[in-house]
């Protein structure tokens, strides 16, 4: 425990769906900075065999753009109910996954293989995936994208820890 920290209540925590974060035929937001475009493209395909509905917020150009502008974006699509869960690309993953995570009620956990895809879904109730297009391949990209929406929260004594993270 950290000194001088005050334990608080938490509130009954209630897993974001009865199985997995998503199911098929579910709308899945999608985004990218101009190093994550070409990654996009490939994921999105991905998404539609995988049969969710990718929701694409861009970039959709390879013209120099801001990555918090598509973290905030797609945050803010799964925050109104437009899509169930996102897929965030950067160049390393790190920005725009900080982006995303600014937003109360979004968990983005940056992942480069497939442990660290199942455990963010796993333990922490992840509801976007983010990845680095400069980081890993697309077929590593892909297998991760399958772990992230194949794994199910464990609940348990993780409930009331991501229930801390607000």
């Amino acid at each position: 425990m950290v000194s001088g920290a005050r334990i608080s209540q938490v509130p009954a925590f209630t897993i974001m769906s009865e199985t997995r974060l998503a199911q098929p035929g579910d709308i899945v937001a999608i985004a990218s900075d101009h190093a994550g475009l070409e990654l996009k493209t490939a994921l999105s395909t991905e998404l539609i065999k995988l049969g969710y509905k990718p929701l694409d917020l861009g970039t959709n150009t390879p013209d120099s753009v801001d990555y918090p502008d598509y973290g905030h974006a797609l945050a803010k699509a799964i925050l109104d109910k437009k899509a169930k869960a996102g897929v965030a690309i950067c160049g390393t993953g790190i920005g725009i996954s900080i982006a995303a995570n600014r937003h109360p009620g979004i968990r983005a956990g940056l992942v480069h293989d497939e442990n660290t895809a199942r455990m963010s879904r796993e333990h922490n109730d992840a509801n976007v995936i983010a990845m680095g297009a400069r980081v890993i391949s697309a077929e590593v990209a892909k297998k991760l994208l399958k772990t992230f929406f194949e794994t199910e929260f464990g609940g348990g004594r993780h409930g009331p820890r991501v229930a801390k993270l607000g």
